[in-house]
């Protein structure tokens, strides 16, 4: 009976009868066919020089059905538009014949080694730029042998040679080099800050790269600085700062910083006596992107704005201005303190001033944007003197004040008590530009009516919270923005004229700084006077001194009735004279001697609170909301190129991340 039962089980069982052989004639043990030569039939392969392939693959994949699902293949076929065309068609026959590989007598023959080396030596830094490892598929000492283990040439097909031993001295074009070889396409975020990391490593001794925040979405807001002693303040050497993509959508100027970079690094070291002088002279730091979420909206021309629905922080992402705020919907240049209507404010106070105006305590109740929050640090962290932000939309320099000085005027001309200077530092951009400074308004119906190419920011649009009013009312840093073409998102042809057109100006302006005056504040015992106040006769607007005591002030050519002063010091004053045409800042020190307190009048002091910064401790709150959000993490960590393999399904292709 239990017999019966178990003969049932086995008729009824989904399962086939497994072979025993100590059961004869139970059943008949399975052989598998041998494997043998088949058609290629992969369509990215159909250019190989052979016919013939054969399954499993040199990879293991079973068929050809498994071959084409995988991250492998899918790599090979793009890698084409991935790479910009660079090493192409050798990559791909280079992956084929892994994938696809050559069979002759039912065998497979596996591809050269040289071969491999060859391709990797000439397409390795391809890869670096777009922050990907060198696909495992293509490990030269793995999957290729040498030509005593009979080899072949995989990319027969393609040159003349017919065996793999020329390789080694095959006449190949040269290696770009992705620090100074500048590509006039634009840069994915990830392809940004490889290019940048290059540069570092290519020029480490004038450049470094160093954060100042993430965005929204967890991208991280990099900076990279050229200096004779990157990293540090030296006595006396001012600090210069550009800031690109403030506006997602607005792109010239982000790609103009990454040539800038690469341009930079590349002089210097070819012994430009220009570049040199620069960089030895100065602190030069250069963000690309302030806004690279915004440019990844932009790009894929959907809008982004998943991280709150606050209808009162501006229109909603229309197609003409996809990416032009950042993932919170928030404009970056509306976004500061709005210390302009403080200033306004203060000007029926007798001996009022526009300096260092501190923040007011209602700012951080409104939404502060991380990344506003992470320039405004960036701001107070460095004794900045000069800088420019580029924006798109129109072609001109505009200048401080940005917000109309009369409430129901908002194209009214709207000087600061420096208006002389931003005049000068405005032209010195202007002039430099190839066409900004003819006069014409190439961009229609254009507001710019200043002279030569410049205008004041509040006569061309009046706006509160900008940046580059914060930047001159709230430290020693004078700041203009530069709108550089009436298209904001020219075509990747318009990119090398770009270059071309803003070159000169880009390092004019730089060398700018080095206007005016600069020198040493001390105390009788030659020790350094922090925070003591430089002040110009006739210019309501003092600057102050960093930590060493030394500062710069920008000044126009004349003569000038220069003051330093500190509390519990008496005042001291010079007369300078200023020539035109100076190529260095004049050197002006002060020695301050000590006074009884009776003696020195106080002042009012409209500053006491600048020094009080995120009293409500924003940043522990900007920081949690990024580190709660595990898409953002991955959004921060994962390449721009990353959800494309991650779709197939399967296992994540991790071999394609350089940290695995």
């Amino acid at each position: 009976m239990l017999l019966i039962l178990l003969q049932l089980l086995v008729l009824v069982s989904c399962d086939p009868l497994r072979c025993d052989p100590a059961v004869r004639g139970q059943c008949k043990s399975t052989v598998e066919d041998k494997p043998k030569c088949s058609d290629r039939l992969l369509s990215y392969c159909d250019d190989m020089a052979y016919t013939a392939t054969m399954f499993p693959n040199i990879l293991g994949h079973k068929t050809r059905e498994d071959a084409e699902s995988g991250a492998e293949y899918l790599l090979v076929s793009v890698a084409e538009s991935l790479l910009g065309g660079v090493c192409n068609p050798d990559l791909r026959m280079l992956g084929c014949s892994v994938l696809a590989p050559r069979c002759e007598k039912e065998k497979v023959q596996k591809p050269c080694r040289a071969a491999c080396e060859a391709v990797r030596r000439r397409c390795s830094h391809a890869f670096e730029g777009i922050d990907m490892a060198w696909p495992y598929f293509l490990d030269c000492d793995r999957f290729f042998v040498s030509h005593e283990e009979g080899c072949y040439n995989p990319l027969e097909g393609l040159r003349d040679e017919q065996d793999a031993e020329p390789f080694d001295s095959m006449e190949m074009d040269p290696v770009e080099d992705p620090a100074t070889t500048m590509r006039f396409t634009y840069h994915t975020n990830a392809q940004m800050v490889g290019v940048l990391k290059k540069v570092e490593e290519r020029c480490s001794d004038i450049a470094r790269t160093y954060s100042i925040g993430r965005s929204t979405e967890g991208r991280e807001l990099l900076v990279i600085e050229f200096s004779n002693n990157p990293g540090q303040h030296e006595l006396l050497e001012p600090e210069f700062k550009y800031i690109g993509n403030m506006h997602g959508n607005e792109v010239l100027g982000r790609q103009l910083l990454i040539y800038l970079a690469q341009h930079m690094c590349s002089e210097y070291q070819l012994g430009n006596e220009r570049i040199q002088t620069l960089i030895n002279t100065t602190r030069i730091h250069i963000l690309p992107s302030m806004n690279p979420d915004g440019y990844e909206s932009a790009v894929s021309g959907l809008p982004d704005n998943s991280y709150g629905d606050d209808e009162e922080q501006g229109p909603r992402y229309e197609s003409w201005n996809i990416g032009h705020n950042n993932a919170q919907n928030i404009d970056l240049n509306r976004n500061f303190p709005d210390l302009t209507s403080v200033a306004y404010g203060r000007r029926r106070q007798k001996r009022y001033r526009t300096d260092h105006i501190p923040i007011p305590d209602r700012f951080w109740f409104g939404k502060v944007a991380p990344e506003t929050y992470a320039v405004m640090k960036w701001i107070r962290s460095a004794p900045f003197v000069l800088s420019a932000n580029f924006h798109g939309g129109d072609l001109a320099v505009s200048y401080p004040y940005d917000l109309s000085k009369h409430p129901l005027e908002h194209n009214m001309f709207s000087p600061t008590p420096d208006d002389k200077v931003f005049k000068l530092l405005a032209r010195t951009y202007a002039t430099a530009h190839e066409t900004m400074a003819n006069g014409n308004a190439p961009c229609g119906a254009s507001r710019t009516s200043g002279p030569k190419g410049t205008v004041n920011g509040a006569q061309w649009s009046s706006i509160a919270g900008g940046m580059q009013d914060f930047n001159y009312l709230h430290s020693n840093c004078f700041e203009l923005t530069v709108k550089l073409g009436c298209d904001k998102f020219p075509p990747e042809e318009e990119l090398s004229s770009g270059w071309q057109q803003n070159h000169e100006a880009l390092i004019e302006f730089m060398e700018a700084v080095h206007g005016g005056i600069k020198g040493i504040v001390k105390d009788e015992e030659g020790n350094a006077v922090k925070g003591a106040r430089v002040s110009v006769r006739g210019i309501r607007h003092d600057i102050t001194t960093a930590e060493d005591g030394d500062y710069w002030r920008l000044l126009t050519p004349g003569v000038h009735i220069v003051t330093a002063s500190a509390p519990g010091y008496s005042r001291s004053m010079k007369k300078v004279h200023l020539p035109r045409h100076m190529g260095a800042a004049g050197r002006v020190d002060f020695v301050l001697r000590r006074a009884a307190p009776e003696l020195e009048p106080q002042e009012e002091d409209d500053d006491s609170g600048h020094d009080r910064f995120d009293p409500y401790n924003q940043y522990q709150r900007y920081a949690l909301m990024s580190d709660v959000s595990p898409s953002r993490e991955d959004r921060a960590e994962k390449p721009w190129w990353w959800n494309y393999f991650a779709r197939l399904g399967g296992p994540a292709p991790t071999w394609l991340l350089k940290q695995y």
